[in-house]
This record gives structure tokens, sequence and C-alpha cells, in this order.
């Protein structure tokens, strides 16, 4: 019998913020398949549920995902993970795959379930959700996201600088993810819209190395992959 694939929502970084119903799943599961940049390298997920499972006990089945836009080298690593996620499904094994987050919201998870359901159409998945890094930096700033009939947006930022303007003016909260790779354009916007005081920047949020900078100390810093921007009008 074929294996059931679990999406799992690991949570923005806190492992205290792992939903219980990810940790019955995580103890329950044989193989635990995590996403990495690449080989040798730390994995995000992996580190946030490190705290509640024994690696000695599981098939640890960590996965290469590159940071790149090749899409020759995304085609076949990509299939390279869903190879071997569907391997153990064959063998019968239950596969939680963790992603730092929510599976359903730019997720690693929602690539690689597509690409191995084409090669195994079969196979049940069951998703569980996660907290996002978008409501963990709602909390960590003690920030409503929307209120009312306030319009939230959720953005992956771009180097296109009219999208970025159209974004925040046509909305009271923009969450721009990923921003660190267009930290100068994006602050320029928020500047030219006059909204320096209404807009902070998150790396890591809720893990014990999360920094919150204002926009001013945002310019100065050098952010990672995981780090997102807030920026809300009212």
């Amino acid at each position: 019998m074929t294996g059931i694939l679990y999406g799992i929502g690991a949570g923005p970084g806190d492992p205290e913020l792992l939903t219980v119903k990810a940790f019955r799943i995580l103890s329950e599961s044989k193989v635990i398949a995590f996403p990495k940049k690449r080989s040798g390298e730390k994995s995000y997920a992996r580190q946030i549920i490190d705290a509640y499972i024994d690696p000695s006990e599981k098939d640890m089945l960590g996965l290469v995902f590159p940071m790149t836009k090749d899409p020759v080298i995304l085609d076949r690593e990509w299939n390279k993970a869903a190879e071997a996620v569907a391997e153990k499904l064959q063998a019968g094994h239950n596969v939680a795959f963790v992603t730092e987050g929510d599976p359903m919201l730019y997720s690693t998870f929602i690539h690689m379930k597509n690409v191995l359901l084409k090669k195994l159409p079969e196979v049940k998945t069951v998703v569980i959700p996660g907290i996002s890094s978008v409501n963990g930096a709602a909390a960590r700033l003690n920030l409503p996201l929307a209120d009312g009939d306030e319009h939230v947006a959720i953005i992956p930022a771009t180097d296109d600088r009219e999208a970025l303007k159209r974004a925040i003016e046509q909305h009271d909260c923009v969450i721009f993810l990923k921003v660190a790779k267009v930290a100068s354009l994006i602050s320029s916007v928020i500047r030219e819209l006059g909204l320096e005081q209404n807009a902070h920047a998150v790396t890591k949020v809720t893990s014990s190395d999360e920094v919150i900078w204002t926009l001013d100390e945002f310019e100065r810093a050098e952010p990672n992959y995981l780090t997102l921007m807030v920026v809300k009008k009212k």
C-alpha cells in the first residue's frame, strides 16, 4: 500500500508555535522530509522541529531545492526530490514533508507535491496548516494587519518599481515577502510615498535569530532571504 504524503507547516521559527496535530503526525511518521537550499546546508524547517524528533528513530530525508531560476537545474532537482519521496511512499511509508510557515502559502511543498503527483497520481496528500511568517510578524509587531473593511495584500517583492508602488497605493496594508533581493528599491518606494514611519522589516520572525528593523535600520542592515516588510498605512 502506498504511504500518505503529509505537508506539515512548522510555523515561522519558534518551535512552540508548532501545532499539536503537526507534532502528532511527525511522531507517527517514519520518514521526515525537509527542504534545504544546497547539500550539506542546515535546513531552517528542520531546525524548527529538531526539539520534537529523535533523528536516530526516523528516516531523515533532506531534499535540495536550489535557489536559482535556471529551468534546467530546477527541473532536474525538483524531479530528483520527487523521486526520493515517491520511493519512500511506494515502500509503504508515510512521509511528513516539513516546511516553515504554512504548506499552502508560497511553500516548497506546493511545487514538490505537483511534481510528485505526476509520478504518483494515486497518492493521498494531507495538509497540516501552520502559522505563517505573515501572522508571526503581525504578532511580534503588535500590529493588526486588517480590521473592518481594510484590504490586506501578501506580495512577493520584485524589481518592478511601479508594481511595488501600486500594491501600497491600492491596499491598506501590504506584506512584501523576500525583500532582501530588492531592499534598496522597496525602501525608495516607501520613502517616495512618505510612509517611512509605517514600515517595518522582520527577519526569521519568532525565532531565536529574529530581528525587527525600522526602515532606517533596514537600509543599514544586510537582510537575509527570510525577511519580510510590513507597510500599514493607517
